[in-house]
């Protein structure tokens, strides 16, 4: 048996990685789950799947969660606190495979330190590789780590690459990627409606189940700029290679243009639980619980090429991979924060990507040689992003 870690347990990856887990108990074992604050959701998959360890972040609701457990049938589980706790369990010798699902920046430190503990990362967290980008990688080369992506499109990807290939390297006969992309919620809006979009309006995907920020990210196609920064990363191709293609059925997950003239496309039902059970069944395949795609259902998938004036945020996404260095770090952050605003409703729906663009004009491009420059242009971001929102209010 393989031991897993879950990082994110409680958000949709991590109930989708436990599900597949749980329909094949012979093949992994369960060793730590993780949550920021769903301490019940923790609780309850604690009761299911038995974990050796749990790790709670915040540290109030840590205090909760100790109590719950002592007072079960589960006592014996070990309760660890804080990003501490994440990185320890990130990297015990009894973890063969790391989840990575923690959305957003906060999943980065236990993500590189599963990397550099050469485990194999199933990265769900697009935005470690996005904030830490060559810094990632060269760990995942030194420590000979698996990398394995999660994102139904970098998933959809790397199944259209050559066999045996492993992530990072360059494949000189795929001339271009075809990101895929739903165009999410208001793909068809009016633009001068944009500005009057409410959070419930934005957080209600046509096709994917997904938390709040990362549905706010695919209404604003911010979370499609990140997939594209993450697939030069993780495939080693430059931006200009990488194109992006609207794609409403979410049907087709992405495809590989090759220099033959070859284009492979990998096709699945919009079920997270796919890429999850490829990754997890490496170099096998097994059952993942997703419905059977009935092609006849399909009858038509449509392309339409991204408007930019529509979706800024994309067009900033690229400016900020072709800068590097930390661009990329200011560019998440900013958005994260952002993203945070208007579902408080600090700031409307258009104001997204003002703020990043705003924030990446006031921070000067510097190289991401180190983690501490990486850390702390994202702190950096982060303050500029709030004072931005501030003078808008």
């Amino acid at each position: 048996m393989k031991g897993i870690c879950i990082l994110g347990s409680t958000g949709s990856i991590g109930v989708s990685t436990l599900d597949v887990v749980a329909r094949h108990p012979s093949l992994y074992d369960v060793i730590a789950l993780t949550a920021n604050t769903n301490v019940a959701g923790l609780f309850q998959q604690c009761l299911d799947h038995r974990p050796q360890y749990a790790v709670v972040v915040d540290t109030q609701k840590a205090e909760e969660f100790k109590q719950l457990i002592a007072n079960s049938e589960v006592s014996a589980i070990e309760v660890l606190t804080g990003t501490a706790g994440l990185e320890q369990v990130s990297v015990l010798a009894s973890v063969d495979s790391v989840m990575a699902a923690i959305v957003g920046a906060a999943g980065l430190l236990p993500t590189l330190a599963a990397a550099k503990a050469g485990k194999t990362v199933l990265l769900a967290n697009k935005e470690a590789l996005v904030m830490s980008g060559d810094l990632f990688m060269e760990a995942v080369a030194e420590s000979k780590a698996q990398l394995l992506p999660i994102d139904s499109e970098h998933n959809a990807i790397f199944q259209c690459m050559p066999a045996g290939y492993q992530t990072g390297e360059k494949v000189p006969v795929a001339r271009r990627i075809l990101l895929t992309a739903s165009g999410g919620p208001f793909r068809t809006t009016p633009l001068e409606q944009l500005v009057d979009v409410t959070p419930a309006q934005a957080v209600a995907h046509p096709n994917w189940d997904m938390g709040k920020k990362i549905s706010v990210d695919s209404a604003t196609m911010m979370n499609k700029g990140l997939e594209m920064i993450e697939a030069c990363l993780l495939f080693n191709m430059s931006s200009d290679k990488i194109q992006i293609v609207l794609h409403p059925q979410s049907i087709i997950h992405s495809m590989v243009d090759y220099v033959d003239g070859t284009v492979l496309a990998q096709m699945g039902n919009p079920d997270m639980r796919i890429p999850i059970a490829h990754a997890l069944a490496m170099p096998e395949r097994f059952e993942s619980g997703a419905e059977p795609l009935n092609i006849f259902d399909v009858k038509r998938m449509d392309f339409e090429e991204p408007d930019l004036e529509r979706f800024p945020c994309l067009r900033l996404a690229y400016q900020a991979i072709d800068a590097g260095g930390i661009m990329p770090t200011v560019l998440n952050a900013a958005n994260e924060v952002a993203v945070a605003a208007f579902l408080q409703e600090r700031i409307r729906f258009t104001d997204i990507a003002k703020v990043i663009e705003r924030c990446m004009s006031l921070i000067s491009e510097v190289r991401a040689e180190s983690l501490d420059v990486v850390l702390d242009a994202d702190r950096l971001a982060r303050e500029h992003s709030e004072e931005i929102i501030s003078e808008m209010v």
